[in-house]
């Protein structure tokens, strides 16, 4: 064979080993956060037990959701699990555990999306359905609609399958003795105070197909009335996602990242200027901040790379990555 005829079938070999080896490079990145709410969390006022309650709660979410995601499973599946956990442990404003409203009642609001399709579920002031963040999905899933509320979302959630619950399944002692607290306290005080609204919880998540999901779930804030709903199924308020830049999912004062469109902005901050997550993290957490608003927010790039500012004195956060690191945080030090 001369060396015109062996060149183009050496060419073809390192072809050929070129794609069997590009076949078998391990699956892509995957990247779990969560948070469990931010408020007036300090060393100070926190037990040696309640610190390790939390830890173990946020430790359970993480290690649920980063089971499906190393498994192959979806970015979607992985945020709704986690949600679940937390929604379902009384410690979190969500779910069981729920802040009262005025009139001494539980309304539940949550909010699900897909960074791939755009698609997007939410439901507010829910009262009988054990977990808002899979009436939430379900919204998107098996509805024409975006968001639903009240009534005609719990009618939605029987049709669907979602699991109905007695409200009094949602009553902690913990968060009744809050709202007689905040019934005590002048109105403008009870605004004032951040332990009154936060607690929400949310998860961001990216799978090995590269596939960006975020979620929120949330009681709201406690002595509301009128039916007050907050940023948390807002989407683009509280949660966005999108495959091209970022998933996030806030928790705070929700009056604030309602009207900064904060999930969006952090999203647009980095498509049109340029901005890193961590940047665009500070930059829209300022903006709430300049406004008089408190939280904080969860928020994973494209690529995995994550962001967690707030400007309380604490946010409940964790996250696990890839090499099956989790890393659970409390305090702002």
């Amino acid at each position: 064979m001369t060396r015109r005829q062996w060149l183009p079938a050496l060419l073809l070999l390192l072809l050929a080993s070129s794609c069997t080896s590009a076949q078998e490079e391990p699956a892509g990145n995957y990247v779990l956060v969560i948070h469990g709410g931010a408020g007036t969390i300090t060393r100070n006022n926190m037990t040696a037990d309640m610190e390790a309650a939390y830890t173990a709660a946020l430790e359970s979410s993480l290690k649920k959701g980063y089971a499906i995601l190393q498994s192959g499973g979806s970015s979607l599946d992985a945020v709704e699990a986690c949600i679940r956990m937390l929604e379902d442990d009384s410690l979190f404003n969500a779910g069981k555990g729920a802040v009262f409203t005025h009139d001494g009642s539980n309304e539940l609001d949550a909010s699900v999306m897909d960074g791939k399709t755009l698609a997007a579920g939410a439901v507010a002031g829910v009262r009988t359905v054990r977990n808002p963040i899979t009436l939430a999905r379900a919204v998107m899933e098996k509805s024409p609609h975006v968001m639903m509320a009240g009534r005609g979302a719990e009618q939605f959630a029987k049709e669907a399958g979602i699991e109905i619950v007695d409200t009094a399944y949602f009553r902690t002692e913990k968060s009744w003795k809050g709202l007689q607290r905040a019934l005590q306290q002048d109105s403008l005080k009870a605004l004032a105070n951040p332990d009154t609204k936060f607690g929400t919880v949310g998860c961001v998540a990216l799978d090995k197909q590269g596939n960006l999901a975020a979620g929120t779930s949330t009681g709201g804030m406690t002595n509301k009335k009128f039916g007050r709903i907050g940023d948390s199924p807002v989407i683009g308020a509280g949660t966005y996602a999108n495959n091209n830049t970022v998933a996030v999912s806030g928790t705070g004062w929700g009056e604030f990242y309602i009207r900064n469109v904060v999930a969006y902005d952090l999203s647009a901050l980095m498509e049109y200027k340029g901005l890193s997550v961590q940047e665009a993290g500070k930059t829209v957490i300022k903006k709430v901040g300049d406004l008089g608003g408190n939280g904080g927010l969860i928020a994973l790039d494209k690529n995995g790379n994550m962001a967690m500012p707030f400007n309380t004195e604490g946010m409940y956060r964790g996250s696990a990555t890839k090499d099956g690191r989790i890393g659970i945080l409390i305090y702002k030090d």
